[in-house]
């Protein structure tokens, strides 16, 4: 698939820039985005009611069976929140490319993937216009998202509003916040927290500080052992299709290199407790939620979604971390509150997405078989037979399960655009595993409460994305050489996220109402009195506030 277009030029922060340049360019980008996006935004009202810190939470690949499956040994953060908050256990990443940038996308912006131009992964928030300081991994920047988020509309009532986004993956430090240049960092390969010349041209000293602990080189030589002990894990520990075979049983060693083990850091437990320590920091450093206007500090915790890929959903190891990450959202928590009044604080927790069983684990259960889908064969014989007829090779391409056929080039060749994607069609059709293929002019005419595919699909493409067909695995199904566990899909378990607010503002209680991720920032905007400065996909969800 080809990069979405930048949908505006923008004033980038580079490192070439002289400092003061860099600070009038940020003003600039505030006036333009108070130009260009509304002049609705209403300024925030009731102060004393208003929260001074906004705490938006995204658990990579956390399902929301997780909660209630390992309620009972849940003593910390997660058990609050399960215990106090307004839990929705139906939520929905309510699009079809379940992956992480496209649901990082929707987390704050209220907006499905369809408006925020985010589809891919692929094309996400790479960048080599914006490099990372001090290397560690490819450029970054949000130059491919579209529109506003939350940061946006609070800033544009109380411009001394600040926010901070922090993640183990680029994709999740910087979507969630979009396009304004504010504080936000990710981790590098060599174990520091760094961001990228977009946001500045030098790491502030706290960032500085922090990594100078080099807190990931203290592991080495250490493992990853059971919190609890083995028996108050019903999973095996010895399951061969897990992580590809290798190291399935506990303790899993860190390397004994301290450089090795800061490389290797991200698939641990750890990295979440890492990444929260930092997020602290920055509350100190940037004095975040210390009023009186409303602060915003994002954390996506990607740990769950590195053991969710490597062992499954249904694995020993996924156990183990929920209950680490339980505890680690509990020291947050209780650190937060000694830094900062709970009765000012809202929390938001949700996922990026979530994610089906491993195939092989499905049919042990079942009793059945696992079915992988293998396309490559039609795709393959269908370039063939362009090539032999003289079309150049992008007139048909199949990205991320996503068909597009170049009319003008297919034409060049003289060849029938639409007799080629109906023979193509057919003949995916006929593969094990596929549920179905949709021609995208025709999704809207089908009914799309009930057809929950055609539905997310909708939700995913953005109007200007030249996409012909799209195909749908069945439920259970894998495309051919997946990695042992995964997602990506329209169908439930992989769309499938908690939706749960915290906070004196919030009615607690646990509700089967289906919700969608996007209803999430209208809600926040409704709790700290601003208003969304363009149309949402979402709804408040009034049902939960108090």
């Amino acid at each position: 698939m080809a990069d979405v277009d930048r949908p505006v030029p923008r004033p980038r922060p580079h490192s070439s820039l002289p400092l003061v340049t860099r600070i009038a360019l940020r003003s600039i980008a505030s006036v333009l985005g108070l130009a260009v996006l509304s002049t609705s935004a209403a300024a925030q009202t009731d102060t004393a009611n208003t929260p001074t810190l906004v705490v938006f939470l995204t658990i990579d690949q956390m399902r929301p069976d997780y909660l209630p499956r390992f309620e009972k040994q849940l003593t910390g953060g997660l058990k609050r929140l399960y215990d106090q908050g307004a839990v929705f256990l139906n939520g929905y990443q309510d699009h079809a490319i379940t992956e992480t940038a496209p649901g990082h996308s929707a987390t704050m912006s209220g907006r499905f993937p369809a408006s925020t131009g985010i589809v891919t992964n692929a094309a996400g928030v790479e960048d080599p216009l914006a490099p990372m300081i001090g290397g560690g991994g490819p450029g970054a920047s949000p130059f491919r998202f579209r529109g506003s988020t939350l940061t946006d509309w609070i800033r544009l009532a109380t411009p001394r509003s600040r926010a901070m986004s922090v993640s183990r993956k680029d994709r999740g430090a910087i979507l969630p916040i979009g396009r304004q240049p504010e504080e936000v960092y990710w981790y590098a390969t060599d174990g520091r927290f760094t961001t990228s010349t977009y946001y500045h041209d030098t790491l502030p000293g706290w960032v500085q500080a922090f990594n100078a602990k080099k807190i990931p080189e203290t592991y080495a030589g250490t493992a990853w052992t059971l919190l609890l002990p083995a028996k108050e894990y019903p999973e095996l520990d010895s399951v061969d299709f897990e992580n590809g075979g290798r190291g399935v049983v506990f303790p899993h060693p860190f390397p004994a290199s301290p450089a090795d083990a800061a490389r290797a850091f991200s698939a641990y437990p750890a990295m979440d407790s890492l990444t929260l320590q930092f997020a602290l920091n920055g509350v100190t450093a940037m004095g975040l939620g210390s009023g009186p206007v409303t602060d915003v500090l994002a954390v996506s915790l990607s740990t769950t979604d590195a053991v969710g890929h490597a062992f499954g959903p249904d694995s020993r190891e996924i156990h183990d971390q929920i209950l680490r990450l339980d505890r680690y959202l509990g020291t947050f928590f209780d650190s937060l509150f000694k830094l900062r009044d709970a009765k000012r604080i809202v929390v938001a927790l949700t996922a990026d997405h979530g994610v089906q069983p491993n195939p092989w684990a499905h049919a042990r259960a079942t009793k059945g078989v696992p079915v992988y889908a293998d396309i490559e064969p039609v795709v393959a014989t269908t370039t063939e037979k362009l090539a032999a007829r003289g079309a150049d090779p992008s007139a048909f391409r199949v990205v991320e399960s996503m068909v597009t056929a170049d009319r003008d080039l297919l034409a060049r060749a003289h060849i029938d655009a639409d007799s080629l994607l109906r023979a193509f069609e057919g003949e995916v059709k006929r593969v094990p595993g596929i549920q179905r293929v949709d021609r995208v002019k025709e999704l809207a005419k089908r009914d799309t409460v009930s057809d929950y595919v055609a539905r997310r699909w909708i939700h995913m493409l953005p109007p200007d994305l030249p996409v012909d067909l799209v195909i749908t695995l069945q439920p259970y199904a894998y495309w051919e050489g997946s990695i042992p566990a995964t997602h990506g899909t329209p169908n439930d378990l992989d769309a499938r996220v908690p939706v749960i607010l915290y906070g004196p503002m919030i009615k607690p209680g646990k509700r089967d109402d289906v919700v969608r991720v996007v209803d999430i920032a209208p809600t926040l905007a409704k709790i700290v009195h601003v208003r969304p400065t363009e149309r949402l996909d979402g709804r408040v969800l009034t049902q939960a506030l108090r």
